[in-house]
C-alpha cells in the first residue's frame, strides 16, 4: 500500500514522498483500517520540520487523524467488526491503510461523511478542553476567538455558540470574515486593531474568554480588551512569535492566562479525557456541531494540501482522500 513518508527533517516539506510501504503483521488486538480521509493539521507540518513537541524517528508517515473502514481484525478484537466506519488517530494517517488498536477506534455516527469525521477530533477536542474544562465558559459570556477561520478556531466558534456564548471572531480576510458571519459568529473583526471594537461591543467590559491560537501581536492586544476575571486560553503560536507578559498586568487587570493541551489533559486525567471525547462525539452525532471541510486532495498531493495551511488560505479543514 502507499503512504507519504518523511525521511529527513527539513523546513522544506517538499522532501515528503509518496512511497510503497508494507505494514507489519496485524496484532491480535488491532484492526486494519482502509483510510478514506485524513485531516491535514498545522502540527503535521511542524512535525515534519522538527518543530513540534513530539519528534518521531525518521522515517515516519505524518498525519494524526483520519477516518475509514475496518477491513480486517485481530482474533482478540471485540470493539469493532468488518465494515464498520470508524474515526482513528495516531501518527501515520497519511496512508492508504493503518493498523490501530481496536480499543481506540470510534464509530462514525450515521450520516456523517468520512471527511467531516476525519477532520473534527483535533479541533473540537481542543475547543472543548479550552472552553469547558479550562476557561469554564458560561452561557451569555463574551467569547473572542482569534484565527477563527482555521481548524481549531472555527471549532471554537461553533462550540462557543452551542455553549450559549456571544462570539466575536477575528480573521485575516474579507472572505474569511464573511464566511464566519454566515457560520454563526455574532461579530467579525480584523486580526489587528480589534481592541476598541471589542470594548465597544461589550459596553466597555471586554471579552470574558479569549481563545488564542495565534500569539504574537494578537495576544498583546488581547490583554487590552480582556474583562476583569476574564480568561485567555493559549492554544498555540501560528503567528510565529511566542509573546511574553509582565505578571503585574494580569495582577492589576484581574485576568487569568490558561495553557491548553487537549491531548495532555486527557493523559493526565484519563476519566475526564474519556468524558471529553464522549461529549464531542455526542455533539457530532446530534448534529449540534458542524465540521467544515474546505478542500480535498488526493494522497499524492499531500504537500500541496499542507501548503494551503502554510499560506493561510484555508477556512476550516483540509483532508486527503487516499
Amino acid at each position: 500500500m502507499k503512504a507519504i513518508v518523511c525521511r529527513e527533517i527539513s523546513d522544506d516539506i517538499a522532501t515528503l514522498k509518496l512511497e510503497e510501504v508494507e505494514l507489519p503483521a496485524l496484532q491480535p488486538s488491532e484492526a486494519r483500517v482502509r483510510i478514506r480521509a485524513a485531516a491535514v493539521n498545522f502540527t503535521d507540518i511542524l512535525t515534519v520540520q522538527g518543530k513540534y513537541q513530539h519528534k518521531p524517528a525518521v522515517p515516519f508517515t505524518p498525519g494524526s487523524e483520519a477516518a475509514g473502514d475496518v477491513i480486517a481484525v485481530g482474533p482478540a478484537v471485540t470493539e469493532v467488526k468488518l465494515g464498520d466506519r470508524v474515526i482513528c488517530g495516531g501518527l501515520g494517517c497519511y496512508a492508504e491503510e493503518m493498523h490501530l488498536a481496536a480499543a481506540g477506534l470510534r464509530k462514525i455516527p450515521d450520516g456523517i461523511g468520512y471527511g467531516e469525521a476525519a477532520s473534527f477530533t483535533v479541533g473540537y477536542l481542543t475547543a472543548y478542553v479550552a472552553l469547558v474544562r479550562r476557561a469554564r465558559l458560561q452561557s451569555g459570556e463574551w467569547l473572542l476567538v482569534h484565527g477563527a477561520a482555521g481548524g481549531v478556531g472555527l471549532a471554537a466558534v461553533d462550540l462557543g455558540k452551542v455553549l450559549g456564548a456571544k462570539v466575536i471572531a477575528t480573521a485575516s480576510s474579507e472572505a474569511k470574515r464573511a464566511f464566519l458571519k454566515d457560520y454563526g459568529a455574532d461579530h467579525v473583526l480584523p486580526p489587528s486593531g480589534f481592541r476598541e471594537a471589542v470594548k465597544g461591543l461589550t459596553a466597555g467590559k471586554g471579552a470574558d474568554v479569549i481563545y488564542d491560537p495565534v500569539g504574537g501581536d494578537v495576544f498583546d492586544e488581547s490583554t487590552r480588551c480582556i474583562a476583569f476575571d476574564g480568561r485567555i486560553a493559549i492554544i498555540g503560536f501560528t503567528s510565529g512569535r511566542i509573546p511574553s507578559i509582565g505578571v503585574n498586568i494580569p495582577l492589576i487587570k484581574g485576568f487569568s492566562i490558561l495553557g491548553v493541551r487537549a491531548g495532555e489533559y486527557g493523559r493526565k486525567y484519563p476519566e475526564k479525557g474519556r468524558e471529553n471525547m464522549a461529549a464531542i462525539m455526542r455533539l457530532l452525532g446530534e448534529r449540534k456541531i458542524r465540521p467544515h471541510v474546505y478542500a480535498r486532495f488526493p494522497l499524492a498531493r499531500a504537500v500541496d494540501a499542507m501548503r494551503t495551511l502554510q499560506d493561510r488560505s484555508v477556512i476550516g479543514k483540509v483532508v486527503l482522500e487516499p
